[in-house]
């Protein structure tokens, strides 16, 4: 194709999706433990069978996998989320993190590396969700919680 017939393309945005196991513990996770908002949903059969969840410009989806799919993934050994992770470059990585552990959330405590604040958790599907922000603190420096 030569540069007078190449369409331009025009990739707005990535949205990672979710494959769980449970969909109302999941939303809960990012919900109410990470400060997501459900901003589209698909109700089946008076179930919530998939949504889409939003947190500033930022997005995933989550969608309730089938029966038989995590009765195949149960006999192979396998773990949905295992393997998979998305980072969420923010403003701050540090009020996420205490957020989220004030919410319950089981959160890494945040270090820097490659000049941001790092933080993790893993999602009930074992899923990685980290959360980075710039920062001009030196690198390995580990985040210890203010004194008060």
């Amino acid at each position: 194709m030569n540069a007078e017939t190449k369409t331009e393309l025009s990739v707005k945005q990535a949205v990672p999706f979710f494959g769980v196991s449970n969909i109302e513990e999941s939303v809960r996770f990012y919900t109410a433990g990470l400060g997501f908002e459900m901003t589209e949903k698909w109700i089946d059969k008076g179930k919530l069978r998939w949504c889409w969840l939003q947190h500033g410009g930022a997005a995933l989806m989550l969608q309730k996998s089938r029966e038989e799919v995590r009765e195949r993934w149960a006999r192979e050994g396998k773990v949905p989320g295992i393997g998979v992770s998305i980072y969420f470059i923010c403003e701050d990585a540090l009020a996420i993190y205490r957020e989220a552990t004030a919410r319950g959330i089981k959160a890494e405590r945040p270090f820097v590396g490659n000049a941001m604040w790092v933080t993790s958790m893993s999602d009930p599907d074992g899923y990685k969700v980290f959360f980075e922000s710039y920062t001009d603190v030196p690198e390995e420096t580990v985040y210890s919680e203010p004194e008060g």
